[in-house]
């Protein structure tokens, strides 16, 4: 008897764990407009694993703040500056 109600408490467990990485996945590619991808996730019952696959390759890459060039404003009034000059 023990035995099949933690079986059914680690089964809800798994269904929970499922349905929160499907939702996830599936928002994220409804976002991104991938219709197969989102399909899949939905046909298939994949304990989670397919929608984390998707979320790893699909990533937003986000671009280091400190690779950017910083424009200043000095800078920008400097280079108008030599622009005029040079159509005088």
């Amino acid at each position: 008897m023990m035995m099949g109600v933690q079986f059914t408490g680690w089964m809800i467990l798994v269904g929970i764990w499922d349905l929160v990485w499907k939702a996830i996945g599936i928002g994220n590619a409804a976002k991104r407009k991938h219709v197969a991808w989102a399909v899949v996730m939905v046909i298939f019952n994949t304990v989670g694993i397919l929608p984390m696959v998707y979320m790893i390759f699909f990533r937003n890459k986000k671009k280091s703040t400190s690779a950017k060039p910083v424009a200043k404003p000095a800078a920008k009034a400097i280079r108008k500056k030599a622009v005029k000059k040079k159509k005088k």
